[in-house]
């Protein structure tokens, strides 16, 4: 199982949310920390090793790197905000 890195946004992103939904979010990252690709997890096209995996309604932007799974961004999944924020990221 690789370690986990929440990215401090994503911290203060998950708890704003209601519980319920928080507790699936994290049960998602811990799956991905055990199987990073996953059937569902989606490589983001002109940005490796960056993917994405969805869980309700919900987006997980994530890399992995040797040990390590980065959670660098959660967001609404039908909300194209999640791909501005990453955008912005890396300009």
């Amino acid at each position: 199982m690789l370690k986990i890195n929440l990215e401090a946004r994503v911290k203060k992103f998950l708890r704003k949310l209601p519980a319920k939904h928080e507790r699936q979010i994290v049960g998602k990252i811990f799956l991905i920390a055990e199987n990073p690709l996953q059937h569902d997890v989606k490589p983001l096209h002109g940005y490796a090793p960056w993917h994405r995996a969805d869980i309700g309604e919900y987006r997980i932007i994530f890399s992995t790197d040797g040990e390590w799974l980065r959670i660098l961004i959660v967001g609404k999944r039908n909300d194209s905000d999640v791909y501005k924020r990453f955008g912005k990221l890396f300009k």
